[in-house]
């Protein structure tokens, strides 16, 4: 399936794609950074340089096949492209990330864009908090998927 997405997106198909790829493919969380990327690659035994985890991400993100979120300051967080569209909430604490999906809230996004006459094309929600987690501290981000089915897309 990478391969096709990656002739699809006219790149070539190199070992550091395929090895960022297949990296995320597999990866339990879904929202990372590249630091995160890269240095879980290397503990894999993985040879790819920074710089080159870098230059993958941004070229996976211009092909479409990644999706580039800054839930917090100026660090980017990266996720494979869905068909299904999602929201996310995230905890400013722990960094716990919630990914979610209103059909209300969807609804109402498109009534506001009408009442100010715009045509949504896509949109993008984060809404920021802190998590009820008792156990809630400074650590790495934990990925929750909401059970709600996407079915109203736009």
């Amino acid at each position: 399936m990478s391969i096709k997405k990656l002739k699809k997106a006219g790149l070539k198909i190199t070992n550091q794609r395929m090895t960022v790829l297949d990296y995320l493919s597999g990866a339990d969380e879904h929202h990372l950074s590249a630091e995160d990327i890269f240095r879980d690659l290397r503990l894999n035994g993985a040879d790819v340089g920074q710089a080159t985890v870098y230059r993958v991400l941004n070229q996976l993100e211009k092909a479409g096949m990644l999706e580039r979120h800054h839930f917090e300051g100026s660090k980017a967080y990266y996720e494979l492209k869905s068909k299904d569209h999602h929201d996310h909430l995230v905890c400013l604490r722990c960094g716990k990330i919630v990914e979610f999906f209103d059909p209300f809230i969807e609804q109402r996004q498109k009534e506001i864009a009408e009442q100010y006459g715009m045509q949504l094309s896509h949109h993008h929600l984060y809404m920021f908090g802190y998590c009820s987690d008792p156990n809630c501290r400074l650590n790495t981000p934990v990925i929750i998927r909401s059970s709600i089915a996407c079915d109203v897309c736009l």
